[in-house]
């Protein structure tokens, strides 16, 4: 559970942004939409693969 703690005074709309903040920090949303649907391990490898490939390339590029 996220707590934001607000102080004597503090404007709700900075509450607001801290809370939404921590929010993003936990990833429930990422993971929430990474789970909705299934995703065949093989086809999560060769994304994987895909992704190395273009790291290295683009870290390649820049030397």
């Amino acid at each position: 559970m996220i707590v934001v703690p607000v102080k004597e005074g503090e404007n709700i709309e900075r509450a607001l942004k801290k809370f939404k903040r921590k929010f993003e920090k936990t990833g429930v949303v990422k993971e929430l939409r990474r789970r909705q649907c299934f995703d065949k391990p093989s086809i999560v490898g060769r994304e994987e693969k895909m992704h190395a490939i273009y790291v290295q390339k683009k870290n390649l590029s820049e030397e």
